[in-house]
């Protein structure tokens, strides 16, 4: 599952849960790099975790492909 996902991340969706205001998403300047970085975005703060660590957290925190407050439904 979490290669599906990993998948879906570099294609561009953006995963999230607007009640809570978690999001995770891959940034366009991170296409094509040789170990990616996510965005975790929880309730104001903002860090970078590796692409395997965000599948991983997708499915933990149980975030589904959702529209981003600033970003649209993709990330590019």
């Amino acid at each position: 599952m979490s290669k599906v996902i990993e998948e879906k991340l570099l294609a561009g969706f953006i995963f999230g849960d607007n009640d809570n205001d978690e999001y995770i998403y891959l940034p366009g300047g991170e296409v094509g790099a040789a170990s990616p970085c996510c965005v975790l975005e929880r309730k104001g703060s903002v860090e970078d975790v590796p692409l395997s660590a965000a599948a991983y957290l997708v499915g933990r925190l149980s975030l589904r492909p959702c529209r981003h407050p600033l970003l649209g439904s993709r990330s590019y």
